[in-house]
């Protein structure tokens, strides 16, 4: 048996954590497994990973290192809990995955999005979610309202508006595999929206593990 693999994407101050932990009820609550976890940092590897990339003591650090850092991350998340929990049979819900990379790393930082996401693929052995659900919000709101910015959260609001636009793009690229919706405006109608689209996955074939 596979299990359901769902993504939350967006920006910063969004809202996806707290998206992901009301699927993740409502799905523990129909009787399924739920995997609630999030890039970077869910394995004791990646949050070694995570303090550094978000540190901002680190603001120095070379763009391709904080690249591959996520990379890292990414692959060790895969193989240590999500592809896991997917043979097992579980609904597995992610706050950021890959996109996020391509995203920031890519459009954000100016690197080869193409080039990032080839490594990206292979740091993942090619795992896909079945849904990537994109809480879009203009990013003067969102980052702009954190009190606190850790070091990506601070790196400039231009960053951010092409890390936005990628998303957008990203999504419009395969609109069968996400679910687009504005962040912020309705915290229990965003939710009830999500369970509508993730509840035919659930009784559907899913998951698209490779060997």
């Amino acid at each position: 048996m596979v299990g359901v693999f769902i993504v939350l994407e967006g920006g910063d101050g969004v809202g996806k954590s707290t998206q992901a932990k009301l699927l993740a009820q409502w799905l523990t609550g129909r009787g399924h497994e739920v995997v609630l976890t999030f890039e970077p940092g869910d394995t004791p590897a990646g949050a070694v990973m995570r303090r550094i990339v978000l540190d901002p003591a680190t603001r120095d650090l070379a763009e391709r290192t904080e690249t591959l850092l996520y990379l890292a991350d990414k692959a060790q998340h895969v193989a240590q809990v999500v592809r896991p929990a997917l043979e097992r049979g579980a609904v597995v819900v992610c706050d950021r995955y890959v996109d996020s990379v391509l995203a920031y790393q890519g459009a954000g930082r100016g690197l080869d999005i193409d080039r990032i996401e080839q490594i990206a693929r292979w740091a993942t052995a090619d795992l896909l979610p079945d849904l990537t659900i994109l809480l879009d919000l203009d990013p003067s709101v969102g980052v702009g309202g954190i009190a606190e910015p850790d070091r990506l959260e601070g790196a400039g609001l231009d960053l951010h508006v092409r890390a936005r636009k990628s998303f957008l793009d990203l999504a419009a690229r395969d609109p069968e595999h996400y679910l687009v919706l504005p962040a912020r405006t309705d915290k229990q109608g965003i939710a009830r929206t999500i369970r509508d689209r993730v509840a035919p996955l659930l009784s559907a074939p899913a998951g698209t593990l490779e060997p």
